[in-house]
């Protein structure tokens, strides 16, 4: 059975949710990072945490896929106030995307200025191998070609503007902070960028659209993301996405390679010590309330 499908949520529906986790815990974080399949790793690194099982918190969707936890976990990174997301949501799992979404409209509302959002893809760029870590410059959001946009329906100012810029969608300066850090931990070989696609899933790509969406010009492919960067961007939060390349999208038709989601969690297990010091390491240089990053 599919979870069941509610109409979207809110300004007050989501302060309440705020509220109630705010109540909960001391922390006030002001970045929120969103952990994608086989990655949830990065919050165990938070120190003081206050975790919190999805089912027990009020309007808040339930994960409902093999290596997302299903955990929203507070505590603190390094020094720095984190709000984690152990696992996410996706139109394939049956929700609304303005309910995918909603937990970008909770950060906001808990104090979260900067969102740190992963996820595992496919590779569709031929330079790109197994491990590689993409981080993305900009999306394709197929789905929006068809209107399946979470900004969809009556527009709240409380939230943000109706007609929402998205050419600066991934913020520049983290973009090269995380160019900085990454050549200084060594992972040059490795961290590569480029434009993320996505699809609504479950199914992975046939050759036909894996051959499209390289032609239109994506370097990766997944199921998840370009929404939760459409609502933050929305809400007026700076936005850094990383992609785990877990594999290779088939694109030749003597191929006798098969996408499936146990690769993903396992090439996702093999990268995560280096993906989590990257992250880890960015949280200690940025800085908010407009100053930018530390040197």
């Amino acid at each position: 059975m599919f979870p069941e499908e509610n109409s979207c949520y809110s300004y007050e529906e989501c302060k309440a949710t705020a509220d109630w986790l705010l109540a909960q815990t001391d922390t006030r974080p002001t970045v929120g990072i969103v952990c994608g399949s086989g990655l949830g790793g990065l919050a165990d690194l938070l120190k003081d945490q206050v975790a919190f099982n999805y089912k027990d918190i009020p309007n808040f969707p339930q994960s409902t896929v093999h290596g997302h936890a299903g955990k929203l976990v507070f505590g603190h990174l390094k020094g720095r106030p984190c709000v984690c997301m152990q696992g996410r949501f996706h139109l394939y799992e049956g929700y609304s995307i303005q309910k995918i979404t909603l937990p970008m409209r909770i950060f906001k509302m808990l104090g979260v200025e900067t969102v740190m959002l992963t996820n595992a893809a496919g590779g569709l760029n031929h330079d790109f191998k197994m491990g590689d870590i993409m981080i993305i410059k900009d999306h394709l959001n197929l789905p929006g070609f068809a209107g399946i946009n979470p900004l969809n329906g009556p527009n709240d100012e409380r939230f943000g503007v109706r007609f929402q810029c998205m050419s600066d969608a991934y913020d520049r300066e983290l973009q090269q902070l995380a160019m900085d850090v990454g050549q200084d931990l060594g992972y040059g070989d490795f961290l590569k960028e480029g434009v993320y696609c996505v699809l609504g899933g479950p199914t992975f790509e046939t050759i036909a659209e894996g051959r499209m969406l390289h032609r239109l010009g994506a370097d990766a492919v997944g199921m998840s993301t370009a929404h939760e960067v459409i609502v933050a961007r929305h809400c007026g939060m700076r936005v850094f996405a990383l992609s785990l390349i877990t594999n290779q999208v088939v694109m030749n038709y003597d191929s006798e390679e098969r996408a499936n989601h146990e690769e993903v969690l396992q090439v996702g297990r093999q990268r995560a010590a280096q993906l989590e010091r990257l992250v880890s390491t960015m949280v200690t240089k940025i800085v908010h309330n407009n100053d930018g990053l530390r040197d």
